[in-house]
């Protein structure tokens, strides 16, 4: 990577969610290593591992991170690229068994969302100009985003028979970008437990899972504030444990003082304004892709619905922020956050 992408990848870490080890200056046992996937910044951190074995793990995660990027990119030539070209012809395609699994899991989070988590609006993240290094900046015409909502293309609209892929609705276009990180995080888990290492953190542009512990005490993360610099709170993870956030700050653009973030809202085709951020907390089987799809419903949804629809998802923990700058902060996250620093 040139310096030029670096320090344009600096500049969006500055505007993500972030959650980093506030540990990141210790001294070994803590081995760190940063690569550049899924257009951010990621980092894993080892600890109390040989030199040896943690250098071979982390590169096999950020190995494993590369082969995700390529298979799954909505807008360069990968697998799902190739897939959406072919139900955009009508036409169904054999991908590879896990592509399908993927879909298939992401239709069961679709499903349990009520649609607001849902990978096959592609079409309209394209007409927003958000399939792309960086948003054109342009909102598009009202008829052009009610006919595609018109269309309605949801996940259920495949058909997902063994390997081969075919859909209902030739509006289908899919976009894993909430998916992607958090399956991500759980084959990062796996990874490192078949190296034997027992005591991780991996943070990829603000969504972290860990395993065991730093050290003596818990891992401790830090939550962006989504619109000043510093922290909105600190927090301990324990083994296992995921965090995802979704916010209006990731990616977005501006025009005539509005902001449009990368979030659509499917029910409309526009950009969901309700909230600034929504974090949550989640731990169990296959943590980190539910840490990041989760957060994008409860999001889109906003705050008049938050507790309800949360707790429908089954998510206990939850720090957001409303479009007005308030926080809102489930019981069970209260009792683990402390405030942060700005």
């Amino acid at each position: 990577m040139n310096a030029a992408a670096w320090r344009a990848a600096t500049r969006r870490l500055i505007a993500y969610l972030f959650v980093a080890t506030l540990a990141a200056c210790s001294p070994p046992p803590l081995y760190q290593q940063q690569s550049f996937v899924f257009g951010t910044l990621v980092e894993v951190s080892l600890y109390g591992a040989p030199d040896a074995q943690a250098r071979t793990a982390a590169a096999a995660v950020l190995a494993r991170f590369d082969a995700l990027h390529r298979e799954l990119h909505a807008w360069q030539p990968s697998a799902l690229s190739r897939l959406n070209a072919a139900l955009a012809r009508g036409e169904p395609a054999t991908v590879p068994p896990e592509l399908a699994a993927m879909l298939k899991d992401a239709q069961t989070l679709a499903i349990q969302s009520d649609e607001l988590f849902n990978p096959a609006i592609g079409g309209l993240i394209a007409l927003w100009g958000f399939q792309a290094d960086a948003p054109h900046g342009r909102v598009p015409t009202d008829d052009a985003v009610d006919a595609w909502v018109a269309r309605r293309p949801r996940m259920a609209d495949l058909v997902i028979d063994g390997d081969t892929v075919s859909s209902r609705n030739p509006a289908v276009q899919l976009d894993l970008g909430g998916y992607a990180k958090g399956r991500a995080l759980d084959d990062a888990v796996a990874i490192l437990k078949q190296h034997g290492i027992a005591n991780a953190l991996i943070n990829i542009g603000g969504n972290v899972i860990v395993l065991g512990r730093h050290g003596e005490r818990p891992w401790r993360v830090g939550i962006q504030h989504p619109r000043t610099p510093g922290t909105l709170a600190t927090l301990e993870l324990h083994d296992g444990e995921a965090v995802g956030t979704s916010g209006d700050y990731q990616r977005f653009f501006e025009v005539d003082g509005r902001r449009y973030c990368h979030l659509i809202d499917p029910r409309n085709g526009r950009s969901a304004s309700a909230m600034q951020s929504v974090t949550v907390l989640v731990r169990g089987e296959h943590a980190g892709t539910r840490s990041d799809a989760l957060s994008k419903p409860l999001f889109i949804d906003g705050p008049a619905r938050l507790a309800d629809h949360a707790a429908r998802l089954g998510v206990r923990e939850y720090l957001a922020v409303d479009a007005a700058g308030k926080s809102i902060v489930s019981p069970g996250m209260a009792a683990r956050v402390t405030p942060g620093h700005r």
